[in-house]
């Protein structure tokens, strides 16, 4: 049974940084991609990053690029995102997610079968 466990979130001033992680068990850690999401209550899930089972693939959205860094270490079976520069619009309860399909790319959310519980994140102006 897979299980993903995020870590990390709070409450940070505009311009600060955060570090969320996310330990996953029950798969083969280093045979699938991995990605963070995030939502805000009312609006749909929205692709914030997502990082190939090898690690040497990484994809970023265009709201983030520049100022969020995905990472895995797959000695830990972790997965990072380092999040700077962050701005109000970053508020949202981000989740970890693994992908359905061995070893296969992906960044649609209807390929990741596997959801954390979340955590918030929320950045004050």
């Amino acid at each position: 049974q897979v299980q993903l466990v995020e870590s990390g979130g709070g409450l940070v001033q505009a311009g600060g940084s955060l570090r969320l992680s996310c330990a996953a068990s029950g798969r083969t850690f280093s045979s699938y991609s991995m990605a963070w999401f995030r939502q805000v209550p009312g609006k749909e899930r929205e692709f914030v990053a997502a990082i190939s089972w090898s690690g040497s693939n990484t994809y970023l959205s265009d709201a983030v690029k520049g100022r969020f860094t995905i990472s895995r270490d797959n000695t830990k079976n972790t997965l990072s995102l380092q999040m700077n520069s962050l701005k109000p619009e970053d508020t949202a309860v981000y989740y970890c997610a693994q992908a359905a399909d061995w070893k296969s790319w992906a960044i649609s959310h209807a390929l990741y079968a596997y959801w954390g519980q979340g955590t918030q994140v929320t950045v004050s102006s």
